[in-house]
Formats: C-alpha cells, sequence, structure tokens
C-alpha cells in the first residue's frame, strides 16, 4: 500500500489478540462482556467480536446505536446519560433490540415518558470516584427516587447500576489499577446488598480498560465493558494496562521536512489526525505520540522519537543525532498515538497492514482527516 497522506494503519493480528484476550478473560471469571464499541466504532471490527461469541455492546449515543443496530447487534447499552430530546429515535429502535439506557437523573427521566411508546431497559448510572456523570454511590434517596420512577412505569425495566471508574486512568501501575478497582466494586457490592432483595436480577456492570485488563478478580460483578483494549495505546501503556506489543493502531505520517541543526523531524501528521492529548513525562515535557519504524510487517518497537508538539496539521518529533542521520523527507514514519479512541475518531476509518480498508460510522457533516 502507497501512503502518501496520513494514514491510520491497524494491525488486525494484535487487534484480534486483544479482542480474544478479554473474551477469555470474561470466561474465565464467569462475568458478561459486553464491550464498549466507541473507540473503533466499526461495524467491521464489531464483526470480529461476534467471531469470538459477543453478543452484547456498549455504545455511546443513541447515534452509535443505531449504527450497530444495524449490522445485527441486537442487545445494545446507551453508557451515556438519558437525553430525552431522543426519545423518537429510542422508540424506533427498542421497538426491535434489548435497549438499555443509562439513567442519572429522575427530572430527565419524567421528561421522556411522555413520548415513550416501546419498552426500554434502564441502568442507573453509579459514580464510584471518578466524578464525572452519575449517582454518587452513597446517595440512596436519589437513587429510591430513580427507582420509584422506573418502577411506576411499565415501559421501563430496571436491569441494574452501571459505573465507569475513569479514574483508573490517573494509575501509574498495576498495584494502584487493582486499588480503584477494587475499592469500586466494594461501592457496587454494597449497593448491590442493599437492592437485590427487592431486585433479584440486578445486574451490576462495570466498565474501564485500566481495571478490566489488570485484574483478575470480578466477584460480585456480573458485567464488564472495556473499550479501549482493542486497540490500547500510550496512555493505556503508561498506566500499566499493556505493553508495547499490545498497541494495535499506529498512524502513518509522511516526512515533509528535517532540520538537524536542532534535532527535529517535521511530519505531516497533526492535531486534526491525532488530536491534542498527551502524556506529561518525568522532565515535565509533553508527549503527543511516540515514533515507530514501519515494516513490511507492521511496525518496529517505539524508538526515541517523541512527538514534541502539534499544531493543526504539522507535528514536531525530537529526534537523536543518531536518528537524524536517517531520516530525510518522502520517508513514511508510523506515530503511536497518546489516545487511541480520540484518533480514531479523528481519522475516520482504518487500512489493516494488507491494504484493506475498515469503514467508521459516518456522522453528520463529517470529513475525513485530510
Amino acid at each position: 500500500m502507497k501512503i502518501v497522506r496520513p494514514t491510520l494503519l491497524l494491525d488486525e493480528k494484535r487487534c484480534r489478540a486483544n479482542i480474544r484476550r478479554m473474551v477469555e478473560k470474561a470466561r474465565r471469571n464467569h462475568v458478561s462482556l459486553r464491550p464498549h464499541f466507541k473507540t473503533h466504532q466499526s461495524q467491521e471490527i464489531g464483526r470480529w467480536f461476534r467471531e469470538e461469541g459477543v453478543t452484547a455492546c456498549t455504545v455511546s449515543s443513541v447515534q452509535m446505536a443505531a449504527y450497530f443496530e444495524a449490522d445485527g447487534w441486537k442487545d445494545i447499552t446507551v453508557a451515556f446519560p438519558l437525553n430525552p430530546l431522543e426519545v423518537d429515535e429510542i422508540n424506533r429502535m427498542a421497538g426491535s433490540i434489548k435497549l438499555n439506557l443509562a439513567i442519572v437523573s429522575a427530572d430527565g427521566l419524567r421528561q421522556m415518558l411522555p413520548g415513550l411508546k416501546q419498552k426500554v431497559s434502564c441502568f442507573i448510572e453509579i459514580d464510584t470516584g471518578y466524578g464525572r456523570s452519575g449517582v454518587p454511590a452513597n446517595d440512596t434517596s436519589t437513587i429510591d427516587e430513580l427507582l420509584s420512577v422506573i418502577s411506576a412505569s411499565p415501559l421501563l425495566n430496571f436491569q441494574g447500576f452501571l459505573t465507569h471508574a475513569g479514574q483508573s486512568y490517573s494509575c501509574r501501575s498495576g498495584p494502584e489499577i487493582i486499588k480503584v478497582h477494587q475499592q469500586t466494586t466494594a461501592l457496587m457490592k454494597k449497593l448491590a446488598a442493599k437492592y437485590r432483595p427487592t431486585n433479584p436480577d440486578l445486574v451490576v456492570s462495570v466498565g474501564d480498560t485500566p481495571t478490566c485488563s489488570a485484574a483478575s478478580d470480578f466477584n460480585e460483578v456480573q458485567e464488564i465493558r472495556p473499550g479501549n483494549f482493542v486497540f490500547y495505546d500510550l496512555m493505556q501503556r503508561g498506566i500499566g494496562s499493556c505493553t508495547n506489543e499490545n498497541i494495535a493502531i499506529a498512524l502513518a505520517c509522511p516526512v515533509v521536512a528535517v532540520y538537524p541543526s536542532r534535532n527535529e523531524v517535521i511530519i505531516h501528521g497533526g492535531g486534526v489526525h491525532l488530536s491534542k492529548d498527551f502524556l506529561r513525562q518525568d522532565d515535565g515535557s509533553l508527549m503527543f505520540g511516540q515514533a515507530v519504524r514501519l515494516t513490511e510487517n507492521g511496525w518496529s518497537l517505539p524508538t526515541g522519537m517523541i512527538l514534541k508538539s502539534l499544531s493543526q496539521e504539522h507535528g514536531v518529533l525530537k529526534v537523536s543525532p543518531e536518528d537524524m542521520a536517517t531520516i530525510q523527507p518522502g520517508m513514511v514514519l508510523g506515530i503511536l498515538p497518546v489516545h487511541s479512541c480520540m484518533t480514531a475518531d479523528v481519522m475516520g476509518e482504518y487500512f489493516t497492514l494488507s491494504g484493506q480498508r475498515i469503514s467508521m460510522m459516518t456522522k453528520p457533516g463529517f470529513t475525513k482527516a485530510s
């Protein structure tokens, strides 16, 4: 495959291995795997999960649910706070699939009810320390109010409690991740113990790649919803969730200029291709990606070339004098992303190492990165 502009490469073998590893972990621990598809946003990659026996998925929007419904998924959780303005699309999908909604507000739920025509299932989202959205784990009065609204409607079914321990992304070691996992599951276990006597089929659903990758004990959890693990990235490597060998995507970027006097290389690959997520290194400098050498079979292990800054289309690599001597305009380098979810989202498509194009969900007004 000839690469002439920023191109998102996908190592299908690594990706499938990541999927298989998480499927096997779920089976060993007797929990259901409902992977989050917001990372890959691709019907084709979704089928790779089905080939491993996965039958349910998680998405981050009603629109994304419709995209995967169109490819045959019949059990979908929208793990984003309910938007009552989308009731018409909720009705359409709920008439043909099992649709699960994340509920955080009794007022939002009441606003949707007059327009609801189909049965839907509800997860109450619980905030177990991330501080983004959800009902605080100790706020049982709000949980009771939500359960009262749900039980009063014949169209609503209480499914259970759902949480995302996003605070795990601040961890920098396996033991730190395990501590977050233990704290999260302890809070969810306490809630389950309180509400399961009157809701015997209550499901506890947890979902974040760091804890699902590092933990080996999912006692009292019925479902896991990791997403980023399908590709992993430099952030996950830094957290301790994966190794370099697990990272399954790299952005191929043409070299357009070299500056030996300052040991810098300019690539065509900027914020519109990688997003501007970064990691702060030990010396305080920022890293927006790490370069790899592209090979016939994929790419090398990461080099010492660090993507030090990004503008819209430009990327600036800090390069050693030894590497500088081997780089010239017209070459193509790979960049491992800091955040694979955002990189995939802004690129809008993948190419496998054999050159096969894999499409992604198209958003209204979406234009693929140049």
